[in-house]
């Protein structure tokens, strides 16, 4: 097997490509050691010192690691690990298909514009952003505002907020007239890591 790596817009961020299928369809990702439990892959890989986050997408692996850790140490590791998984025959999720539960789905009691929204979200705003080695979540649709999550390489990238303005935003609302901006939903794991950041840089400017 031979795994490419491409640099994401994040510098803590790799893209890794097996050259085969890993979800497939979908994405999952994992933020720490206890949600990885769910997937044999992203269990071995937090146990390599540094590693911050892991994201599955269709066919690609993207890697976050802690902003300390070097991955000049972590990449033989790393190759390892996914060459293993892979030879192994493991699946790379217990239960692929809740995680594969598209947030795009159009279901019944979507409105028009909700259709329209995650149309263009799949069609023109996923791919895109996927071979930045991340991707985006639909939240939802209210008062005007389309909330997104980000995954992958773009979670805690310093230009994930302008692509999210800049481009999902615009476009949104030029297709969409009824669309009026765009919100990043943070999870409740990323406010307390964000939470026990900001405590870090107050200690720091008190010294």
């Amino acid at each position: 097997m031979f795994i490419q790596t491409e640099p994401t817009p994040n510098n803590d961020s790799l893209k890794f490509i097996p050259g085969e299928p890993v979800m497939g369809q979908g994405s999952a990702e994992f933020l720490d050691a206890r949600q990885a439990m769910k997937s044999p892959l992203a269990k071995t890989l937090f146990q390599i010192d540094g590693i911050g986050g892991v994201f599955f997408g269709p066919d690609f692996i993207t890697i976050s690691k802690e902003p300390t850790a070097e991955w000049q140490l972590m990449k033989p590791d790393i190759y390892a690990a996914i060459m293993d998984h892979f030879s192994s025959g493991q699946p790379i999720v217990f239960n692929a298909d809740e995680l594969a539960a598209s947030d795009t789905a159009i279901h019944e009691d979507d409105s028009e514009e909700v259709q329209m929204i995650k149309e263009l979200l799949d069609t023109r705003i996923r791919p895109a952003i996927q071979e930045d080695g991340g991707d985006i979540e639909y939240c939802g649709f209210e008062n005007g505002i389309v909330q997104l999550k980000l995954k992958g390489s773009c979670r805690g990238c310093d230009s994930s907020v302008i692509t999210l303005k800049n481009g999902i935003e615009n476009m949104l609302m030029h297709y969409i007239p009824e669309v009026e901006g765009v919100e990043q939903i943070i999870g409740e794991d990323e406010a307390v890591a964000l939470q026990e950041f900001d405590k870090l840089e107050q200690k720091l400017g008190e010294k």
